[in-house]
């Protein structure tokens, strides 16, 4: 069997190491010179800033393919587990260390919110329900047909997947602080926590079962583990050229072409592109589709897009944590505007991401490095990033100096910025989204682009925009859905 994998995110990888664990030969083919995909990795000045993901959870799912080949994962990787998780800061500067840590969690929900102590216990228990279903039985079962996913609506419904994560969350706390704090994590997968589903509180439970975790040298260093692994197994690789077109003949494909004209043969094609950009742009601009994928593609709604500051400093802000999630005042306001509204807004929230509190080898002596990451419309709105982007920049260098860094402006010895724009067309995500489609009920499981293609014999996805979902542990786990089908 010869198999080809386009794109060489956490998804295309894995897929790659899993076809080829089968005895298929595999090529993948990365646009870039460096793989990654929104895994990819900048070094400016001797500074060293993760692309995307850094919130490394269930960590077996990157074990496992090191596993596959008999290799040991300490030999190609470091990964070391977070103390705190995330320090949330809230409008009035209180702070909440959220860790795994339950006797110094109850501690802080009793000072903020007595009563809350119970309802965060049966939240914790109702998340794990969810968490056996929706993960351990769910995330790597194919649901490319529809009687697979009524199978498991009864299921799904007891779960209360019909309600959002916030008023899930909001059904056993009452103090709007905590709130938020136990309903963010549909942002980390593209999901506004007003109407993602349920489900996704499912990610509450995945983080205190195995942890959050940080890989030394960044999580580029994890692609760079794989990419020995890849080596030495015999995958072959081509960097620096780009998929222009996926060869079918009627409805079977039977290969690729490149943007230098070259064609590659194969009999299967595995996409870590965005499953919209490789129906509309690769294949013969689906023409072939049926009406109801037609309608299904058309009906679909995107993430948000994101804003992402990357910085160095002259000094070192030591009192920052290595997550930090700043809300800002209006936070369901803010997060309407960014998904129905399609409109920026000052009040703004953001994450920071500081790798060097962790591990000092990713900033040069004594300086500091950072990024932080804006949730912003995606180009849906048409913003022009080439006026706003150095307005937004300002932004929350104004905010981080009020709110966390005081004198940062003046610290800040390194610094550049990507927006929805390098999404759209450096990582060919349709409208510039994150995370691909948004986490709703209507477009999970058997709702999403399939893991097999509906249309092409032949053809199949991994990564953010088929089953399960976006975030390393569902592209991932995207792979295993592939194991079964392929």
């Amino acid at each position: 069997m010869n198999s080809i994998v386009i794109g060489s995110g956490f998804g295309g990888i894995a897929a790659a190491l899993r076809l080829r664990a089968k005895g298929h030969e595999v090529t993948l083919i990365e646009k870039h010179k460096d793989l990654g995909g929104r895994a990819r990795v900048f070094k400016r000045n001797g500074f060293i800033y993760d692309g995307g993901p850094t919130v490394i959870t269930a960590p077996y799912l990157i074990n496992e393919l090191f596993e596959l080949f008999k290799k040991n994962p300490k030999e190609y990787i470091n990964l070391s587990p977070l103390n705190v998780w995330y320090q949330f800061v809230f409008e009035d500067n209180s702070k909440f260390n959220y860790s795994g840590n339950e006797d110094e969690m109850k501690e802080q929900i009793e000072k903020i919110n007595k009563e809350d102590v119970e309802g965060y216990k049966k939240l914790v228990n109702f998340t794990k329900k969810i968490f056996d279903k929706g993960f351990t039985e769910l995330s790597d079962v194919p649901f490319d047909k529809p009687f697979v996913m009524l199978q498991q609506l009864p299921a799904l419904i007891k779960l209360k997947s019909y309600k959002s994560v916030y008023s899930l969350v909001s059904s056993y706390i009452k103090n709007e602080k905590l709130r938020r704090v136990l309903s963010m994590h549909p942002l980390l997968v593209g999901g506004n926590p007003f109407t993602t589903t349920s489900i996704y509180g499912l990610i509450l439970y995945l983080e205190k079962k195995w942890g959050i975790h940080y890989s030394m040298g960044g999580t580029g260093n994890i692609i760079k583990g794989f990419e020995k692994l890849m080596n030495e197994v015999g995958i072959e690789i081509i960097k620096g050229g780009e998929v222009t077109k996926i060869i079918s003949n009627k409805n079977k494909v039977t290969g690729v072409q490149l943007n230098d004209q070259s064609i590659i043969e194969a009999n299967n094609v595995i996409c870590n592109a965005d499953p919209p950009a490789v129906y509309e742009k690769m294949l013969n601009g689906n023409k072939d589709s049926s009406l109801m994928f037609k309608w299904k593609k058309n009906r679909m709604e995107y993430s948000m897009g994101l804003f992402v500051y990357y910085f160095g400093t002259k000094k070192t802000y030591s009192d920052i944590e290595h997550h930090t999630i700043k809300f800002g005042n209006k936070y369901k306001e803010h997060l309407d505007d960014i998904f129905e509204n399609k409109k920026l807004n000052n009040d703004i929230s953001y994450y920071l991401h500081r790798p060097s509190a962790t591990d000092k080898s990713m900033a040069p002596p004594n300086q500091d490095c950072f990024y932080v990451l804006v949730p912003v419309p995606n180009n849906q709105s048409k913003i022009n990033w080439s006026d706003e982007g150095e307005k937004m920049k300002n932004l929350v260098i104004d905010k981080m100096e009020k709110d966390l860094m005081p004198n940062l402006r003046e610290n800040i010895v390194e610094d550049f910025y990507l927006t929805p724009d390098y999404f759209e067309k450096d990582l060919n995500t349709k409208y510039g989204s994150g995370f691909s489609i948004q986490p709703k009920f209507s477009q999970s499981a058997y709702f999403r682009f399939h893991n097999k293609s509906e249309i092409y014999d032949g053809l199949y996805f991994v990564g953010a925009g088929t089953h399960p979902g976006a975030g390393v542990p569902g592209v991932l786990s995207s792979a295993k859905v592939l194991d079964k089908i392929l």
